[in-house]
């Protein structure tokens, strides 16, 4: 024996102090984000005293009122979507078919082979689902593969990073949605931007899945050696009450409208019937309130019965509340940098240091520190979108590469910003400290893939 120790617990400490930085920066820096967003909302203020046109006190409190007030109804969109995500996401069916596919799974390798397209499929389509599987899935896995659970957890997370590339984007929804509160370009120019030009662009897509696939590799790489791996707890991996388990009911005209199905084929009927028509009418098109109701649909007829998906939401709902207050928050951020005019210096300074060709490329550097700020995609839009959209318009840059920019990076940054990381973490049941520490690679990975995307991919 020479002395020195395995080349797993070699590595260990760093990587303990890797998780020790973050667990320090994120948890004892950075106060909860409904905090943050007063104390951005204090900051703006201040920016507008000192450099804004319009600054008075009756001007900031007149449009941080109609700021926080007006973004009311895009809050609610986009606490639904995750709402009808989770219920997907919760129904028996699809419990099924994720342990089924746990049960295929031997290795750490096959596990990052499953566990990346499944995860970052679910959440392209919708963030909110993704969230949900990605954390179940890592669960089931866990229970029956010796692999280290924090590093399955974190390679879920990473999957789900690609959202904001996805059908499910807030600020490509918003920019495709006809008199969105938050569709700042159809405010300033009077079109919208349809998803063809976002999220079907060659310069998102291309690097949504180069994430994926690089990520993958990655993370098999990354898995802890045999003497270093952290299983998944027993307590954590105990079963709670079986969330579907109903009473029989007591035979009583509410309990038998509970169970029956024929409110939920009503709601089946409407929902599909008003999609064709607008489809055979307007030809295929989906914005935010489509999207929602074809995932309330989804959810309604995996769910079954409506006190099944009743309950289903109930659970969603324990994952939105933070949402809820950070939203009007972030809106009324929003209306002290238009109603100031604040905005408008911001914009005027990035004209000076960009060409059209590097806007979408500054849009996105900026945006990687915004999102540390503003974790929400939907809150983010409302206070970046102002200033970076007449930047584009004053220089005739490419208006929907801007605004994914935007959107890239908060997929980015997320892999360093916690807010989404909580409600994975919780559904799983670990630290969130242990997870982030392998989340940083993939915000270098991915910073620079996105970035080389934005700057080379038509």
């Amino acid at each position: 024996m020479n002395g020195r120790p395995p080349a797993a617990n070699v590595l260990q400490p760093e990587r303990r102090d890797i998780v020790s930085a973050l667990v320090y920066l994120f948890e004892r820096v950075m106060p909860d984000p409904f905090v943050l967003s007063i104390g951005l909302t204090l900051v703006v203020i201040v920016l507008s005293m000192l450099f804004a046109p319009k600054a008075d006190i009756p001007h900031i409190l007149s449009a941080w009122y109609g700021g926080a007030f007006g973004i009311l109804g895009f809050a609610l969109q986009m606490t639904l979507i995750l709402a009808t995500g989770y219920a997907i996401a919760d129904a028996p069916v699809v419990q099924r078919a994720l342990r089924a596919l746990a049960s295929r799974v031997q290795t750490p390798t096959k596990a990052a082979l499953v566990v990346f397209p499944i995860v970052a499929v679910a959440a392209w389509l919708n963030w909110g689902l993704g969230l949900v599987v990605g954390a179940l899935l890592a669960r089931e896995i866990a229970k029956r593969v010796n692999v280290d659970f924090a590093w399955l957890v974190a390679g879920s997370y990473s999957a789900w990073s690609i959202c904001n590339s996805g059908l499910s984007s807030s600020i490509a929804l918003s920019q495709a949605s006809h008199g969105n509160a938050l569709n700042l370009v159809e405010k300033a120019t009077g079109q919208v931007i349809p998803l063809t030009q976002t999220v079907f662009a060659p310069f998102v897509f291309v690097p949504t899945i180069a994430v994926v696939v690089v990520m993958t590799f990655i993370f098999i790489k990354m898995h802890p050696r045999a003497a270093a791996i952290t299983p998944l707890r027993e307590e954590s991996a105990a079963p709670a009450d079986d969330p579907h388990a109903r009473s029989a009911g007591d035979g009583s005209l509410a309990a038998r409208l509970e169970q029956s199905m024929l409110g939920t084929l009503l709601l089946l009927a409407m929902g599909i019937g008003y999609l064709a028509i607008q489809w055979h009418q307007k030809g295929f098109e989906l914005d935010i309130n489509t999207t929602i109701l074809i995932f309330l649909l989804a959810g309604l007829a995996l769910q079954r019965t409506p006190i099944a998906y009743a309950d289903a939401i109930r659970r969603a709902a324990r994952q939105t509340g933070s949402m809820l207050l950070q939203y009007p928050m972030y809106g009324g951020v929003m209306g002290i940098m238009s109603g100031t005019g604040l905005a408008s210096v911001i914009a005027k300074a990035f004209v000076v240091v960009s060409t059209p060709a590097t806007l979408a490329l500054w849009s996105y550097l900026s945006s990687l520190i915004i999102t540390l700020l503003i974790p929400s995609a939907g809150g983010h839009w409302a206070v970046q979108g102002p200033f970076v959209l007449p930047a584009a318009l004053s220089l005739h840059a490419p208006v929907a590469r801007t605004a994914m920019g935007v959107a890239m990076a908060e997929n980015v940054s997320n892999m360093l910003q916690p807010f989404w990381a909580v409600p994975v973490v919780a559904i799983a049941g670990i630290r969130i400290q242990r997870v982030m520490g392998y989340t940083a690679v993939t915000f270098v990975v991915s910073l620079v893939i996105y970035a080389a995307a934005l700057w080379l991919i038509p």
